[in-house]
């Protein structure tokens, strides 16, 4: 049996392993850090199946030996992924439990109504960035793609201003997956004092928030979140609610910067903001590997291997939205054009990411903002000058230096 990959912690070349994967085959057998074995789903096709197979389970107390057995502890940079409990760690019943007690925090009319908040939002921050000195570059992450998202989500949740570096700080170390166990500790032990003192805070002084309709909502049946997922239901959606959102709108300028091609195309109305945003989502989407599943029972598979009852599965979508059997030969190009606008970003089935329509609406407002303020918008430097985020979950970048005005081209 062929050696599994080792997956690279510090994500240093997110595509290069994406297609290192799709070689090997539409499931390839890894090794993740810590020494962890799985299998990591490459094919878009086969990632939907599976996503929506009841043989696939996100619960690591009831179908991962490896977690039954006590070998992941707080220590680990995978806990924080693997021993929480709420919807992203819920299986069947418990799941559709879960998120019919959250999804009215995330309802369509809750999602519109944030868009003029967020427009203001994106205009104090242009602001700020036209007033730095026109001959130097700025970083488009710290500046415009990390402050609004977030800004946004510590809004929506009623996180006070004294809270919000110390969460920003805190969701950082969550997906970096280079961490020490020290730092995984310390980490673990954050969670529940940051996101402790906010629900404590919120219980005595409710608002208009959702960190006060999670605490306060009941189904038809009277049931509630408990202490425990109420806490992690927290962690979940303000997580990915700002992370993700921090590095779809810093590749989508990315991309748009770095094929001026199609950002003519977008100008000259060939395409609209909706496409580059699907595009930018299919070709460098925010979240590249999403660890775990696992399987429930014993899963053949089309190649002819099997998944075994109780392996871990690692949902690949950077490869899968590369993957050339299903986008075609130029599954590379960035185009948003592309006639297939099919990806696979936040999820599918059960599991679809309650709040992607919010992801999309601050995209849809804080890039064409960006541009339109700043028509000449220019990288500050070569594209392979440009860290990634020391992540193989997150996919994005440590800094986005531009030029805000003409004069200054990237090399």
């Amino acid at each position: 049996m062929d050696q599994p990959l080792l997956i690279d912690p510090t994500g240093r070349d997110i595509q290069g392993e994406a297609e290192r994967l799709r070689a090997i085959g539409p499931a390839a057998r890894v090794m993740l850090p810590g020494g962890y074995p799985a299998w990591a789903i490459t094919s878009h096709p086969l990632i939907k199946d599976l996503l929506t197979d009841d043989r696939v389970s996100k619960d690591p107390t009831r179908h991962w030996p490896v977690f039954q057995r006590g070998e992941i502890t707080p220590d680990s940079w995978l806990y924080t992924w693997v021993g929480v409990v709420n919807m992203f760690t819920a299986y069947g019943t418990n799941h559709r439990r879960l998120r019919k007690l959250v999804a009215p925090a995330f309802t369509a009319r809750r999602t519109e109504a944030l868009a003029p908040r967020i427009e203001q939002i994106s205009t104090q921050h242009l602001d700020i960035l036209a007033a730095a000195p026109g001959d130097q570059p700025v970083d488009l992450r710290a500046g415009y793609a990390h402050p609004l998202p977030m800004q946004v989500i510590c809004e929506l949740f009623g996180l006070p201003v004294e809270l919000r570096p110390r969460t920003a700080q805190l969701i950082e170390r969550i997906f970096d997956t280079t961490v020490t166990p020290e730092e995984s500790a310390k980490t673990w032990q954050d969670i529940h004092t940051q996101l402790g003192e906010l629900i404590q805070l919120k219980r005595t002084h409710p608002g208009d928030d959702m960190t006060s309709v999670l605490i306060s909502t009941r189904d038809d049946d009277g049931d509630r979140l408990s202490e425990e997922e109420l806490l992690y239901t927290l962690l979940l959606v303000i997580a990915a609610g700002f992370e993700t959102t921090v590095n779809l709108i810093g590749n989508a300028v990315h991309a748009l910067l770095t094929h001026r091609k199609q950002l003519h195309r977008l100008r000259t109305g060939v395409a609209s903001w909706n496409d580059v945003i699907e595009e930018t989502l299919r070709w460098a989407p925010s979240v590249a590997s999403l660890p775990l599943r696992y399987a429930v029972d014993d899963i053949p598979l089309p190649d002819g291997q099997t998944i075994t009852k109780g392996e871990a599965i690692l949902v690949a979508y950077a490869a899968a939205g590369r993957d050339l059997e299903y986008h075609g030969q130029d599954a590379a190009d960035f185009d948003i054009t592309r006639p297939t606008r099919d990806h696979l970003a936040f999820g599918h089935g059960a599991h679809l990411c309650v709040g992607a329509p919010l992801a999309r609406l601050e995209a849809r407002i804080a890039l064409p903002a960006l541009f339109e303020r700043f028509p000449d918008l220019t990288l500050a430097g070569a594209p392979q000058d440009l860290q990634p985020v020391e992540s193989f979950i997150a996919n994005g970048f440590q800094s986005l230096p531009v030029h805000l005005t003409p004069g200054k081209q990237a090399s």
